[in-house]
């Protein structure tokens, strides 16, 4: 039982860790916004749906399925995010016009989940529903859901190997807190939430990351913009998100494609624009002549290479390009999105590190969509092939817009998930 000595003793010590940590989660350069709201639960009310979505990423997706829930009666809905960023991206994407009338939203930063904090939470907002996305696992949240008889859902859920390792070792307190039902997003997902909460139904689920990728047509103005800063006879490869740790690789491939392929446009766009002047740098150290983008007046007159120190300029370039590396990906750095540039129809390569994106399937690679190679070296022969032997660009498009479409479905499932428990 869910009140046994056990998890009784266990909560009191939960709680009591909570509070000497308190002053120093204060001066947490990311918590300290707002944290009166997160240790003050009294100021919430009630609401029929709860959703938390941790940061950013799941931020996304609460939008991706706020966007599509259609109630057929009034719903009180409350957001919860754990970031700043998560509460911009909430607040500027889930407007009045972006969801059903039938919704009335509150969005707010989520309570630490310390058990006296939490308590009055779940108390207070009193949902019937609980919708937890990806990882998001916490045992006072799950402790008072449970005392409330509240339904749980974890959606779009994900369990990396390191946190059912970590997890696994508390497997004792779990067992007690299981969620209702568990939509995973693999196979493999699926398999470590099983073993980790025995009473749950789990499933599998499209992963609603597919529908977050945007596919919305390039902005035709910045379009005309590159255009005329590029020599129209010459193909341009890209050198995408590069971060720091990739950069002295990056020189060496520059010097090998510019040797085998001299006819071409090179666009370096670091994952950071702070590291512009390190670039600039390191290229002239090398004898690598590089032209600013912000600086390109008209338009080059030869090949070379741009350093691209403008903003916003990344997806539009995509569909402008033979070929792209995407970065973040030749060392252990969580690797950056590669579907985006797929999409537009370049042929995309990136390393052996993409763990960020590993909801994508081996389907994606077995398909050509994105080709993937272990070094540099391997990464540089792929370039100078594909800038020798192109292929046909409207093919990948639509081939990656196929593997795109195939996948999706995710956000209406758990639509429906979250209904069911209103017979809706």
């Amino acid at each position: 039982m869910i009140k046994n000595a056990f998890i009784l003793n266990f909560f009191r010590l939960y709680n009591m860790l909570w509070k000497p940590a308190l002053p120093f989660l204060k001066k947490n350069r990311r918590l300290r916004s707002g944290f009166q709201k997160r240790i003050d639960s009294s100021f919430h009310t009630k609401a029929d749906i709860w959703i938390q979505a941790a940061s950013a990423g799941e931020a996304y997706l609460a939008a991706n399925i706020l966007k599509t829930l259609s109630p057929k009666t009034n719903l009180k809905i409350l957001i919860t995010t754990t970031t700043s960023q998560g509460l911009y991206i909430l607040q500027t994407r889930l407007t009045k016009k972006a969801i059903s009338q039938l919704i009335d939203l509150k969005i707010e930063l989520f309570p630490f989940d310390m058990p006296d904090i939490m308590k009055i939470a779940v108390k207070t907002i009193n949902p019937s529903v609980m919708v937890l996305l990806e990882t998001e696992i916490w045992p006072g949240l799950l402790y008072y859901l449970k005392l409330n008889k509240t339904r749980i859902l974890i959606i779009n859920a994900r369990l990396s190997k390191n946190s059912y390792t970590h997890y696994l070792k508390t497997k004792f307190l779990w067992k007690h807190l299981s969620p209702d039902t568990i939509l995973a997003t693999s196979e493999k997902d699926a398999q470590r939430y099983k073993k980790l909460f025995k009473g749950a139904m789990v499933e599998i689920m499209p992963n609603i990351k597919f529908e977050s990728i945007d596919t919305d047509a390039v902005d035709v103005n910045t379009q005309k913009q590159i255009k005329k800063i590029l020599p129209q006879t010459l193909p341009l490869t890209i050198l995408a998100s590069i971060r720091k740790q990739e950069e002295k690789d990056m020189i060496h491939l520059l010097k090998i494609i510019l040797k085998m392929v001299p006819n071409q446009v090179v666009a370096i766009f670091p994952r950071h624009i702070h590291r512009i002047k390190a670039w600039e740098k390191r290229l002239t150290s090398h004898n690598l002549n590089f032209h600013l983008r912000s600086k390109i007046k008209p338009c080059l007159k030869a090949p070379g290479i741009i350093l691209w120190d403008t903003f916003g300029e990344l997806k539009t370039a995509y569909s402008l390009a033979e070929v792209v590396f995407v970065g973040g990906s030749l060392k252990p750095l969580g690797g950056q999105n590669f579907i985006e540039p797929a999409i537009q129809g370049a042929v995309i390569v990136t390393g052996p590190y993409y763990a960020d994106f590993a909801w994508v399937k081996d389907e994606i690679f077995k398909k050509r969509i994105v080709i993937q190679k272990n070094n540099w070296k391997t990464i540089a022969q792929t370039i100078i092939e594909t800038l020798e032997k192109p292929g046909k660009r409207s093919l990948r498009k639509k081939m990656a817009l196929e593997y795109l479409q195939s996948n999706q479905g995710g956000t209406l499932q758990a639509c429906h998930e979250i209904l069911k428990v209103f017979d809706l």
